[in-house]
């Protein structure tokens, strides 16, 4: 059995012991898109990694905190800011279906959604300046992507641009220890992995979101240009990704090679999509456990 099939079937059977839909956690856990929890938590774990001095570094209150936060509160407040605002387009997403949840309308979605959000605020007192720019910069493209006025997800090419927020825990991280922004040439790799990313989840959508007259990146493009817009995002980002480390950029270089290996086969986009939170995540343990082999042995 494969690495990634390893990963996919241990998220599986952790799904199975979820709480059933109908209950309200159980409902609040699956809009949080538990697969998805380490997209924004992982890039915590390798920017307070990376930012560390000591190995106590990795441990520290706000280190841990801030991962606990962009673990599931800050998940709740993203997806569920795009389910509420999405409700209407998501009545006809097969996606919501099975592996996700359809916004029911219940108020009571609503006020844990706020509070989730607005739980962020705690980290006022306790972050640096720079960590703080970012941090606020999460919050209002966490909203602005999916909510009106700005609604960038319905406006190419901003609906890719505005996934960098995926990145943006990852700043908040290294400006936590280093009381600095990481370098520009990694914040702007993984600002360029993000736009892959996102572009590529969105192939799945590009029927649904046409019969809703919704219009993205993915929708604008078509299917096989698509696939050639996230390689070339992809690839751009492990040349630049070159600049900072060059284990970053040969880790970084599975992402082009993968997406024209898709688009060459006879695999359906709506499976290989799902392989992603596998991939994605093994990608970002490598790139773990090379900082805490730094950190630990030097190098």
């Amino acid at each position: 059995m494969s690495a990634v099939e390893r990963v996919r079937r241990t998220v599986g059977w952790l799904g199975a012991l979820a709480p059933p839909e109908s209950s309200h956690t159980g409902y609040l856990l699956r809009l949080s898109r538990p697969r998805f929890w380490l997209y924004l938590a992982g890039p915590v774990i390798v920017g307070v990694v990376y930012a560390a001095n000591a190995p106590a570094d990795l441990f520290s209150p706000v280190a841990l905190a801030l991962f606990a936060y962009f673990l599931v509160p800050a998940n709740v407040f993203l997806y569920g800011v795009n389910d509420v605002f999405d409700a209407d387009i998501d009545a006809a997403n097969p996606k919501k279906d099975e592996r996700e949840v359809r916004y029911s309308g219940d108020r009571g979605v609503l006020w844990v959604v706020l509070a989730s959000g607005l739980l962020g605020l705690a980290f006022v007192p306790l972050l640096p300046t720079s960590a703080l720019v970012a941090f606020a910069a999460f919050g209002f493209l966490a909203v602005a992507y999916s909510a009106p006025p700005f609604r960038f997800k319905t406006t190419p090419p901003l609906d890719s641009i505005a996934n960098g927020l995926y990145v943006l825990p990852g700043v908040v991280g290294y400006a936590a220890i280093t009381n600095a922004v990481p370098p520009l040439t990694a914040v702007l790799g993984g600002w360029l992995w993000t736009m892959g990313m996102h572009t590529f989840s969105a192939i799945p959508d590009i029927e649904p979101d046409r019969e809703a007259g919704i219009r993205t990146t993915a929708t604008l493009l078509g299917e096989r240009r698509t696939y050639a817009y996230c390689g070339a995002c992809w690839l751009a980002a492990a040349i630049l990704f070159f600049v900072v480390h060059p284990l970053f950029s040969l880790l970084l270089l599975a992402y082009p090679i993968l997406v024209f290996a898709i688009a060459r086969s006879s695999v359906a986009v709506e499976r290989a999509y799902w392989w992603y939170p596998a991939v994605n995540t093994l990608v970002g343990m490598v790139m773990t456990l090379g900082g805490i082999w730094a950190l630990v042995y030097g190098g």
